[in-house]
């Protein structure tokens, strides 16, 4: 299966997809979770997550060392990560630069590749609202379409999730060659 990158609105139905697809495995599964529980609502949305995941699963907590935790997975696993949008905001937070994230996030899809077993990467798109007004907010959107866009070229199937519902997004190169007619 390689790289599927499940990406889509918030609330949408990404984390539940992700988790039925690592249920459906007949291996071990390693969930790489972002997020950190900074205040009530999040501590809510984390037990959440945790009450749908198999007891089973190997859950590895990296808010920031993605690819360490992509690495340390076991070969034979299926990872779940949930979710870059969490993991980029931590790394903006420890004050690391655009460009910085951007390097880190290639080499984390190049390690997510690289293993072999399948991974499932939960995204946000978030440049799909209204242009913000703030520029620190328009710059993590910017950031957040690098991150994405760079998982989206290393991955096998990239599925946009709207409303619980699927929708498999197609190589650009193919959209050229239909439209030159290569």
């Amino acid at each position: 299966m390689g790289v599927v990158l499940l990406t889509g609105g918030a609330r949408s139905g990404k984390s539940a997809l992700a988790v039925r697809i690592a249920s459906a495995w007949d291996g071990p599964v390693t969930f790489i979770a972002t997020a950190e529980p900074r205040d009530e609502e999040m501590r809510a949305k984390i037990a959440r997550h945790r009450a749908a995941r198999p007891a089973g699963w190997t859950v590895v907590e990296a808010p920031d060392d993605l690819v360490g935790a992509l690495s340390s997975a076991g070969t034979g696993d299926l990872v779940v990560v949930d979710c870059l949008t969490l993991w980029v905001s931590n790394l903006m937070e420890r004050g690391a630069g655009s460009e910085e994230i951007a390097t880190i996030a290639a080499a984390a899809a190049k390690t997510a590749v690289a293993r072999g077993a399948p991974a499932v990467v939960v995204t946000n798109e978030v440049g799909d609202g209204i242009v913000p007004v703030e520029a620190p907010t328009r710059g993590y959107r910017d950031l957040m379409g690098i991150v994405n866009a760079t998982f989206a070229r290393d991955a096998e199937r990239v599925v946009l999730i709207v409303a619980g519902r699927v929708v498999t997004l197609g190589d650009p190169e193919g959209v050229i060659a239909d439209v030159i007619g290569r």
